[in-house]
Parts: C-alpha cells; sequence; structure tokens
C-alpha cells in the first residue's frame, strides 16, 4: 500500500476510534445513572456490568490511539451532554434502554462493522461488537423483564389479584410543574391574540390577560389539589384492603408474597422461605405487599398541598408570559412583542418536555411553537373579525 493509502487509513481508522470512544463514554454514563436508579437488585447488576464493559472497551480504544501515536482523550475531561445526564435520570427507564437498544444495533451495523482499511483497528471493533452484540440481548432482556414476568409464576399470581377485585389505580402523581406552565402559557397566549386582534391592543388585554392567569392557575392548582386528595383516599383504601386479606387469607397472601419474589429470580423453595419469616410480622408483610402489589402508594407519600402549589405557581408564571409586554406597551408594538416571547417561551416550554419523551429537543421545541402559531392565528383572526 502506498504512504498516500496508508495515511488514509490511518486517518480513518482514528476518526472511527474517536467516534466510537465518544459513544462508549455516553453509554458508560447511561448504564451508571440507570443502575443508580433501579431498585430490583438483578437489574442493577446487570447495568452495572454492562458500564463496566463499556470503560473496558474505551480503555482498549485508547490504547490503540496510543499505537497510531495520537494521544487518546481522557475520560475524566469528556464532557457528556447535561441533556443526556437529565433524560437519563428523569425519563421512564424502559424509554431509556429502548432508545440504548436501538444505539447499540446501530453501532453494531455502522460504527464496528464497516472497514477502515487498517488492520488491527478493525479487528479491535470487531471483537468490540461481538461484545455490543451481548449488549443489545441484555438491553432486550432488561425491558422484556420489565414487561413479561416468568409464565408459570405470573398465572399463578393473576389468579390471586384477580380475586381481590377491591384494587384501583388512581390517577397518580403527574408534575404539574411539567405541564402547568405548558397549559398556562397556551390558554392565555389564546386569550391574549384574541382581545388584541379585537381590541387593537388596548388596556383591555391586559385585564383579561391578568384575570385569565389568575383563573387557570386556580383551576389548575384545585384541580391538582383534589386529583390528589383523591389519589390518597384510593391509596387508604388500597391498604385497608390489603390488611384484611392479610386477615382473612394469611396462607394466600404468603403464597403471593412467594410469587413476587419468584418473578425476581428466587427458587419456590427460597420464596417460600423469605414469605414464610416476613409474613411472622405482620407489619413488615403489609408494607412489602403494599409496594410489591400497590407500586408502593400510601397517603404519606401523596402531598396534595404540594402538588397544588406547584401546579398553580408554574401556571400562572407560563400565562404570565404573553400578558407581561401589555404593562410597558399598547398597540401594535404591545401585541407583537406578546407573541414573539410567547412564541420564544413554547418553543422552551417544548424543548423542556422532551426530557422525558427522550425525542430530540429541538423538534419538541418546533413543535410546540407551531401549536402557539396555531393557536395565537386562529384566536387573532377571530378577535379581528369581531373587532
Amino acid at each position: 500500500m502506498s504512504d498516500l493509502g496508508v495515511g488514509t487509513a490511518k486517518t480513518a481508522a482514528v476518526e472511527r476510534l474517536l467516534a466510537a470512544w465518544r459513544g462508549e463514554v455516553e453509554a458508560e454514563a447511561v448504564y451508571s445513572v440507570l443502575a443508580a436508579r433501579e431498585r430490583g437488585r438483578d437489574r442493577t447488576e446487570v447495568l452495572e456490568r454492562m458500564a463496566a464493559g463499556e470503560v473496558t472497551h474505551r480503555r482498549r480504544i485508547e490504547q490503540r490511539l496510543s499505537e497510531l501515536g495520537v494521544d487518546p482523550p481522557k475520560a475524566s475531561e469528556a464532557t457528556i451532554s447535561p441533556w443526556l445526564r437529565l433524560q437519563a435520570r428523569l425519563a421512564p427507564r424502559d424509554r431509556v434502554l429502548a432508545r440504548m437498544e436501538a444505539n447499540e444495533r446501530e453501532e453494531i451495523t455502522d460504527r464496528y462493522q464497516r472497514p477502515t482499511g487498517d488492520a488491527p483497528t478493525d479487528q479491535l471493533l470487531h471483537s468490540i461488537r461481538g461484545d455490543e452484540q451481548t449488549h443489545s440481548r441484555q438491553v432486550r432482556g432488561l425491558r422484556a423483564s420489565a414487561e413479561q414476568p416468568a409464565p408459570a409464576a405470573s398465572v399463578a399470581l393473576q389468579r390471586i389479584l384477580g380475586r381481590e377485585t377491591w384494587h384501583r389505580t388512581g390517577s397518580g402523581w403527574i408534575s404539574g410543574a411539567i405541564y402547568g406552565a405548558n397549559d398556562g402559557l397556551a390558554a392565555v397566549f389564546g386569550i391574549v391574540a384574541g382581545v388584541s386582534g379585537a381590541t387593537g391592543g388596548s388596556s383591555f388585554v391586559l385585564t383579561a390577560g391578568l384575570f385569565g392567569a389568575i383563573a387557570s392557575a386556580l383551576s389548575m392548582a384545585t384541580g391538582a389539589f383534589l386529583a390528589e386528595r383523591s389519589t390518597s383516599e384510593v391509596a387508604l383504601a388500597n391498604i385497608e384492603g390489603e390488611r384484611r386479606e392479610l386477615i382473612e387469607h394469611p396462607e394466600e397472601e404468603k403464597e403471593e408474597l412467594s410469587l413476587f419474589y419468584q418473578l425476581k429470580g428466587l427458587s419456590k423453595a427460597e420464596a417460600d422461605q423469605l414469605a414464610e419469616r416476613l409474613a411472622q410480622n405482620q407489619d413488615s408483610m403489609l408494607k412489602i405487599l403494599t409496594t410489591e402489589e400497590l407500586g408502593g402508594s400510601t397517603a404519606e407519600s401523596i402531598n396534595p398541598a404540594q402538588s397544588a402549589a406547584a401546579a398553580g405557581v408554574s401556571t400562572f408564571i407560563g400565562a404570565m408570559i404573553p400578558v407581561l409586554p401589555f404593562f410597558w406597551l399598547h398597540g401594535v408594538p404591545a401585541v407583537a412583542t406578546a407573541a414573539a416571547v410567547s412564541l420564544v417561551a413554547h418553543f422552551l416550554v417544548g424543548a423542556a418536555k422532551s426530557l422525558f419523551t427522550l425525542r430530540t429537543w429541538w423538534s419538541a421545541g418546533l413543535e410546540m411553537t407551531a401549536a402557539g402559531v396555531i393557536v395565537g392565528g386562529i384566536t387573532y383572526a377571530v378577535g379581528l373579525v369581531v373587532r
């Protein structure tokens, strides 16, 4: 091979190795965060092993870079996107795992499979490719274990749970601080746009927008309070129902607890022995059954006042954004400023929601902005018609 060909192969190898190094650093960070979030011991250990595997890959890549005469990056100085870390911490774990599985498959078929022209580098990437295939299967297994329990134990468990008709699902805690700002911004932006079209941006816009913001905040706060209060009542009813089951059907409740542990990977003998020991303390067994069967929902974990405050305050803040310009401006300048500020806020709220949906921040932001344009445009047009 000519010197030119050797140089080209080396350049391609270095570029591929640096891309792979970056991917390994990001994967190790995500798996570590997911391992810290897991409660199940088995799943935690799997994720920790996968994170350690990514570290091993990174070090092998660093060694090959050194052999090629390139100073490898330092992992301690690597900057992981704050957005990626937040998504790993906040987004639903199964959704994060689904994205990691997709990333592993893409790396297997692209980054680690395409030849670079440098034989030692290709050999290293092919070796890592085998490990990544194992990781992909492990991620798929983690997702499957969360979705589909072991058939035999699952059938028996559903037989018991099917008789306990007092179960209720409840509405659950949904962060009012996230969606409150969204609702307040969208609703009051429509009010401001409509009244601006009807009055030409007069002081009536400030009056309508201000009271619209207050009404939206109070509505969201009371709605959140009542929803959480209802959830608390459901949780209390669930716990009392479980306590009654312990008194009336103690043997069946022990079997139920044993089945839960079998689904976690224990043998039947080990699960039966553990359930027998826990059954000696009724309060402890009630607490464990509540956690396993009802998802740990207790009245103590629900705070209606906190929910109401979070929903009300965030809704009011979001709702005041399109109103603020009218404190200082009037007419067309006020309308234009309010529209610009509100659309920027729409984009930021949409981008923030992508922390939980795992969509790209800019596409989520643009979608929310488009919704704002539609709402504001239609209400403004209607305002012009009735002006």
